[in-house]
């Protein structure tokens, strides 16, 4: 039976796998000496909530669908249809295809071509390179088009520290501010983030008491890293970012199909970490988007690391 999600690829160190699919080039699954990073995707489906796809060239939401380049509204596919947005971008519906191959790493690209409110053509990428603590992905798109094109990138990966049962994580996120969202989960305003202790994580606190679809701005770039989710025994999972990542989505759906250690699954709490190159609504706003010039080219990295408990 062929899979959904095209031919899987595997990567390994002495230490560290992945698995990584062409569709929308999805990190499927990670592990650190046997420890699960990562919420596991069967071959034989799309992965739930988009866990591990990548989002270009915008991540998130575009109110309406509809932005306005050059004074010309520009009409976007409505591809989140209960709320009437454009959500993360053209690519989750492409399989993309291997530039670079190694035992430890992948390097995808695929063109993202004029279409319904996307009058621009770029080429972008993403690499996946193991560590022997987790994982580096690297992003770049290039303008291969005649005219001036937006971008932004960002990731989906649901994220786990072992087998340990979320509701006994606590999550971290340092960041400056929060983007208040309306009904629609579309920025209206942009806050300290003192002014809202439900959704202040810059001190630890347990996933089971959070209710979290926020976008973080002004997240801690840098190895230390802008999030984590930490184990009981202190181990943790760190999410670091690039200076072109400021910002963060953090959500945690009560309803997430778990896949246990021995292949069972049940609806159960995940989270997902977001590195976000833009902010949501970007097209519109102009926060974080990149414009790149015919022949320009843009790239930036993010990464997962396991740290033992110390």
């Amino acid at each position: 039976m062929t899979s959904p999600l095209g031919e899987l690829i595997e990567l390994r160190t002495a230490r560290s796998s992945a698995r990584i699919a062409p569709l929308a080039a999805a990190l499927l699954d990670l592990s650190v000496d046997g420890h699960r990073l990562a919420e596991t995707t069967p071959p034989t489906r799309l992965p739930a909530h988009g866990h591990g796809i990548v989002l270009a060239p915008w991540p998130n939401r575009v109110r309406d669908g509809r932005w306005t380049h050059e004074g010309e509204v520009q009409q976007l596919d409505l591809s989140d249809p209960s709320r009437g947005n454009a959500i993360h971008g053209l690519l989750r519906n492409t399989a993309y295809r291997i530039r670079e191959r190694g035992e430890a790493f992948v390097e995808l690209e695929a063109r993202i071509h004029p279409q319904h409110g996307w009058p621009f053509l770029l080429d972008t990428s993403v690499r996946y390179e193991l560590t022997d603590d987790g994982l580096t992905v690297t992003h770049a798109a290039f303008n291969i088009g005649s005219v001036r094109a937006p971008w932004a990138v960002g990731a989906h990966p649901y994220l786990r520290v072992g087998e340990v049962a979320l509701d006994e994580v606590r999550l971290e996120v340092h960041a400056d501010h929060y983007l208040e969202l309306d009904d629609r989960l579309v920025p209206v305003a942009v806050h300290e983030l003192a002014d809202a202790p439900e959704l202040d994580v810059r001190s630890p606190r347990p996933l089971s008491e959070l209710d979290l679809n926020v976008a973080y701005e002004g997240v801690r770039t840098g190895p230390e890293g802008a999030a984590s989710l930490i184990a009981p025994d202190g181990s943790r999972v760190v999410v670091w970012q690039d200076p072109a990542f400021r910002w963060l989505q953090a959500f945690t759906p009560r309803d997430f199909p778990h896949v246990a250690a021995d292949g069972s699954e049940a609806p159960t709490l995940a989270v997902a970490l977001e590195p976000m190159s833009a902010a949501p609504d970007a097209l519109n706003s102009g926060e974080g988007l990149a414009w790149l010039e015919p022949g320009e080219q843009w790239e930036a990295s993010w990464g997962i690391r396991y740290e033992e408990a110390r």
